[in-house]
């Protein structure tokens, strides 16, 4: 891979966040969860970490202010990730 150049991933219900550095997930979900939106998928696993809960909040930040998320919830269920990852319920 050549560094800047685009990392390519599968867009399913579930974005780990674990391979990408907290600078830049501000611009993934935004891209990532506006995919799922256009494919009909409106209900997305966010996986950030339990840790120090820093990468947690940058991303409840950042849903917070788009329009295109309905609601999240976190902390998801002991079975889908707990402390660990919250699931983002896009706008049909």
């Amino acid at each position: 891979m050549i560094e800047g150049e685009p990392v390519r991933i599968e867009i399913t219900n579930e974005l780990d966040l674990h391979a990408f550095q907290p600078r830049e997930v501000g611009d993934l979900l935004v891209d990532y969860l506006s995919e799922c939106q256009q494919r009909g998928i409106l209900q997305v696993r966010v996986i950030h970490g339990k840790g120090t809960g820093t990468l947690r909040s940058g991303v409840h930040q950042k849903l917070g202010q788009m329009e295109i998320v309905q609601s999240f919830t976190w902390p998801a269920s002991a079975q889908t990730g707990g402390w660990g990852a919250t699931w983002v319920f896009l706008k049909a």
